[in-house]
């Protein structure tokens, strides 16, 4: 029974819970009300980054930018409702993982955790599909002054396969928060194809101008 009053205890809190951006009306859709929900600065395209096709769902813009850096940087995890909820109004392909991406040690203890993963745990748990992380990640440096195929060289060489891990998924969808070259994401893919992927997808809640 247990089970059946958690989900129903949240919904009443929702239901009567202000919005989390104007702090003024009641939530209705992902922790936002109605109004703010339907001014963020939807996209619901696709974006080709270094030859991908990449879903997005927001423009990187206000107010967008400014919740991803809180949901990033300052630990305003209670942006992850509203993040995730703009990720499912995607048409997404039928896939069998979600691929978070990685990021290095350095940055999970600066930040104290993946801003990718958690997101991808609540679209996992919405689609009822594994989250998968063959592909660790070494230390990332600035990409600043590097041309376009540095960049690309750089990147390629901080991600490397897990030799630990067993499983191994053929239609998979990456998941980002924020495009902006795609050389991380094209870096990934490339890693994920060594494994045998046949079909890699890529998801991000905001892409930012190159």
């Amino acid at each position: 029974m247990l089970q059946f009053i958690n989900p129903l205890l949240h919904k009443v809190i929702q239901s009567i819970s202000p919005c989390v951006l104007c702090g003024i009306d009641r939530q209705q859709h992902h922790s936002l009300c109605r109004d703010c929900w339907q001014q963020l600065p939807w996209s619901k395209s696709m974006v080709q980054r270094q030859e991908i096709d990449i879903q997005v769902a927001c423009h990187y813009d206000y107010p967008i930018d400014r919740i991803i850096q809180k949901f990033k940087y300052e630990q305003h995890l209670h942006f992850q409702n509203l993040l995730a909820g703009a990720l499912l109004q995607l048409r997404l392909p039928k896939i069998q993982a979600i691929v978070p991406m990685p990021i290095s040690n350095e940055r999970l203890v600066e930040r104290g955790y993946n801003q990718s993963l958690v997101l991808a745990k609540m679209m996992a748990k919405a689609l009822n599909i594994p989250i998968w992380q063959p592909i660790t990640r070494l230390q990332q440096h600035s990409q600043k002054g590097l041309s376009r195929l540095e960049r690309i060289d750089n990147i390629e060489q901080q991600f490397q396969i897990n030799s630990t891990s067993k499983l191994r998924y053929r239609r998979v969808l990456i998941l980002d928060d924020v495009v902006t070259t795609g050389s991380s994401i094209y870096a990934l893919k490339q890693k994920l194809e060594e494994l045998g992927c046949q079909k890699i997808y890529a998801a991000c809640v905001a892409s930012a101008e190159i």
